[in-house]
């Protein structure tokens, strides 16, 4: 059995032909509504852009030790700086 929600709220928005061709196409392919999949796109990429913007709460004494942390000097790690400084496959560099 499937508990049906009540959605009560509603979404406008403009878009192009092509646009809603390729949204149409996607949810065609997934069998799947327009509107149920525009919906569940959004959420997963709301969902994603907020991911890192949750708040986390520590132990007075983990927050301590994660606030040193983000305070202390960076470590000087030899291979990686030469690894950063080594020419990009992309740059077209040639440095030796």
């Amino acid at each position: 059995m499937t508990t049906r929600i009540n959605r009560t709220e509603k979404l406008d928005l403009r878009l192009t032909a092509d646009a809603k061709h390729t949204l149409a196409a996607a949810a065609q392919a997934e069998r799947r509504s327009l509107s149920e999949f525009v919906l569940e796109s959004a959420l997963n990429r709301a969902e994603e852009t907020l991911a890192d913007r949750r708040v986390f709460q520590l132990p007075p004494e983990e927050w301590e030790a994660f606030i040193f942390a983000l305070d202390a000097p960076p470590r000087d790690l030899p291979r990686l700086r030469e690894l950063l400084n080594e020419p990009s496959v992309f740059s077209g560099d040639k440095r030796t």
